[in-house]
């Protein structure tokens, strides 16, 4: 075994460590419809354990790790329903780690790790798009800086934020600038999603900002990291998938009709199996974009991948949560059933970044660029 990965295990050991100790559906239940959506001191916990700054480089504060590192914390998490808020900020985090020009990164950064303050992304305006130039939120000269004007959707962690990358239309392309979340002229109101937790909508009407918070005058740091984030919400779903597979097989065990367990009804073993399968040729694929990500630089093949792994994602974690309410026969359409909260954080999931008819729509439009090429 290489030190790297003994030191793989024992991130991934202590993610589950901290799934088996704090893990409670029950205060889950109790935190839906409310605000920020995730429990304030599981962030307190994921700051001290340095996932924050699991994907920040050393030089700001963090500890300069990949994309497998990431998902493997996220994996385990998923599993106790349990990774908000880390994943929208993770996709904060990469957009700035890859705008190196602007000044502003590294106080961001380092802000992030130390837990003083959240980054999210403001990029979608409507449904369904995961373009990320269709953006129509207007940035119009203002003396040395701009005013910014628009409505977002869709933004992920909001609620806690301390600030907000956001996408906007320049006279000349498009841009991103730093938004500070007490900015006049910002208003964030809320709507839910099926797992009941927050989605910010956030309107802008002339919020000032200065040239020191424009991040980038392109999209590119913006696009590489919705890549990435992709890969990293299907490592979550992933380990959704193996706590609710898990479930329906112990209860499977357990159930007695007939005289005799279900689990040795031949139908309802065809149906397992055939959910395992469903479930490993997702890790399979996420094994595949994780090395794509963390060990090539080829930006093409490394946008296929991330498309083909979050489309594969989203089909088989809603197959797999619901065929497991399926399994549980009546007791699994109830809301005190447990199944029922992990097909909720799959349909979450499977939408979040574009669901699997949007990636698969952009994998063939990007294998039709590359062979035009």
């Amino acid at each position: 075994m290489t030190s790297d990965s003994q030191a793989l295990d024992m991130l991934r050991d202590s993610a589950a460590d901290v799934v088996a100790r704090s893990a409670d559906l029950k205060r889950l239940r109790e935190r839906r419809g409310t605000l920020p959506g995730f429990d304030p001191a599981q962030l307190r916990q994921m700051v001290e354990l340095g996932w924050l700054g699991i994907l920040v480089p050393e030089a700001h504060g963090g500890l300069g790790l990949g994309l497998t590192e990431m998902a493997t914390v996220l994996q385990e998490l998923g599993r106790g329903l349990m990774a908000d808020p880390l994943p929208p900020v993770a996709l904060a985090t990469r957009v700035l780690c890859h705008a190196a020009g602007w000044p502003g990164a590294s106080d961001r950064l380092a802000m992030v790790t130390e837990g003083r303050g959240l980054p999210v992304v403001a990029w979608q305006e409507g449904l369904g798009g995961i373009d990320p130039a269709a953006v129509a939120t207007q940035a119009i000269p203002d003396g040395d800086g701009w005013r910014l004007s628009g409505r977002k959707r869709f933004v992920a962690g909001a609620a806690a934020a301390a600030g907000f990358v956001v996408s906007v239309r320049l006279a000349d392309g498009a841009g991103l600038f730093w938004v500070d979340a007490q900015s006049p002229g910002l208003a964030l109101d809320q709507e839910w999603r099926a797992d009941q937790t927050p989605s910010g909508v956030l309107a802008l009407d002339g919020v000032h900002v200065g040239p020191d918070q424009c991040i980038a005058q392109d999209l590119a740091p913006l696009q590489r990291a919705l890549d990435e984030a992709a890969v990293l919400a299907s490592a979550e779903m992933l380990g959704v998938m193996e706590a609710a597979l898990q479930m329906a097989l112990a209860y499977m065990r357990t159930r007695v009709q007939f005289g005799q367990p279900i689990g040795s009804f031949q139908a309802l073993q065809h149906k397992a199996a055939d959910l395992y399968v469903q479930q490993e040729l997702l890790r399979a694929v996420l094994q595949d974009a994780l090395h794509s990500f963390d060990t090539g630089t080829d930006r093409a093949a490394q946008a296929l991948v991330a498309s083909r792994c979050k489309a594969r994602a989203s089909d088989a974690g809603l197959r797999v949560t619901r065929e497991v309410i399926q399994l549980h026969g009546a007791i699994g359409y109830t809301d005190e059933h447990d199944a029922g909260l992990y097909l909720k954080r799959a349909l979450v999931l499977a939408a979040w970044l574009g669901n699997a008819g949007a990636h698969r729509a952009r994998f063939a439009a990007l294998q039709d660029e590359a062979a035009e090429v």
